[in-house]
């Protein structure tokens, strides 16, 4: 039987994970909304990102009561909700 194939998480280059990043710092430190296109979720996550673990390489965003915790290689783009 042949095994079930898992799509895979795209590649990017180090240029567009670096401005991610950086966008994602300046969404922490400016303590804004945000919304997370993540990889292999249907919905995009909305919330504050509230803590950046560079032990785990995940990032903590607090959404309503929620704490959730993505890896940071899964998130795919940011963007600032417009309502």
């Amino acid at each position: 039987m042949a095994k079930a194939k898992i799509p895979k998480r795209p590649t990017r280059d180090e240029f567009v994970l670096e401005e991610l990043g950086n966008q994602i710092t300046e969404a922490y430190n400016e303590k804004s909304q945000v919304e997370l296109t993540i990889w292999a979720w249907e919905k995009p996550l909305r919330g504050e990102i509230v803590h950046l673990d560079s032990r785990t390489g995940k990032v903590h965003v607090q959404k309503a009561a929620e704490l959730i915790k993505v890896p940071f290689m899964d998130i795919m783009a940011l963007n600032y909700p417009r309502d």
